[in-house]
């Protein structure tokens, strides 16, 4: 049997002090955890070594006995991970458990050096598990983060916007690709029954390029609000995409295109039955413009 353990438990006050002040020289960040909360970590996960080092192997962190320690490091790092702790500041936060724990082996075991050296061997196994252990699970934890995070986004990038009553418009930045699909197809059907719109424009003015692909995913949003009762409007069709269009061989026959977003709210509106006039500034009434457009008379209100 191991004496870490021993040693662990016996030495447990002063290998934490020792331990908080290696912390406070090599990976103290007070801008993201006081005091207090460091000290509540360091001295919860010390006790959970000294236990699982007392039923189990000291070298053999992967086993039943760990599955507390492994626990508790799983969950500071992704507490650490939302906190903006740095991989290896958090890899460090249980590296710097190496020095304390030599002293107390070295002070323990000065009188047989076998003893000590394979101790201080065992220690260093246990230690750099644990540490490689911190730093995978800080990764997974970023990883899912970062995940989360860019779902959030997308979601932001996606907003349906209402225009008019019963025209709704989802303008599109960047690339689009399956998942992304995805959520533009589900923000515009749900929004299409909250509103119950008639007319949906889909805005592409912020798009870069359309292939092949981007095209498909156009489409399958356009015939799913198809089903929803919906017509569609595709907006900004630039020249280099309409090439790009004819190039690629891809039909959109079926689908109403504009090259502007104001072109296709025009042609949203007469699809609902409304008309957009003009009014002369000067007597505020609908009339002759300026430049000599002749638009729609409408009537005067009272008290205007």
């Amino acid at each position: 049997m191991s004496k870490i353990a021993e040693i662990l438990q016996k030495n447990e006050s002063e290998l934490l002090a020792d331990w908080m002040k290696e912390q406070l020289t090599a990976v103290r960040r007070r801008d993201l955890m006081n005091d207090g909360e460091l000290q509540a970590q360091s001295t919860d996960l010390l006790r959970s070594i000294a236990s699982a080092a007392r039923n189990g192997n000291v070298t053999d962190v992967s086993g039943s006995d760990w599955a507390g320690v492994r626990e508790r490091l799983t969950d500071i790092s992704a507490s650490r991970a939302k906190q903006g702790f740095s991989p290896d500041e958090t890899a460090l936060f249980v590296f710097s458990l190496k020095q304390p724990l030599f002293t107390r082996l070295r002070n323990e075991l000065a009188k047989d050096p076998n003893a000590m050296f394979a101790e201080m061997w065992n220690a260093t196994v246990m230690v750099d598990r644990l540490g490689l252990m911190t730093f995978g699970a800080f990764l997974k934890a970023k990883e899912q983060l970062i995940a989360q995070q860019a779902e959030e986004m997308l979601e932001l990038s996606t907003p349906v916007v209402k225009l008019w009553q019963g025209i709704v418009a989802i303008p599109l930045i960047g690339t689009l690709d399956s998942n992304r699909t995805q959520i533009v197809m589900e923000s515009l059907l749900s929004t299409i029954v909250a509103t119950n719109s008639k007319v949906a424009i889909i805005d592409i003015t912020g798009v870069p390029a359309v292939d092949t692909l981007v095209a498909q995913h156009l489409l399958k949003t356009i015939t799913a609000a198809k089903l929803m009762g919906a017509e569609c409007i595709l907006s900004g069709i630039r020249p280099q995409i309409a090439q790009t269009i004819v190039h690629l061989g891809i039909n959109l026959n079926e689908v109403i295109t504009k090259a502007s977003l104001a072109d296709a709210l025009a042609t949203a509106l007469q699809k609902t039955g409304k008309t957009v006039v003009r009014i002369d500034k000067q007597n505020g009434k609908a009339g002759e413009n300026k430049d000599g457009a002749e638009v729609k008379q409408t009537p005067e209100r009272k008290g205007a």
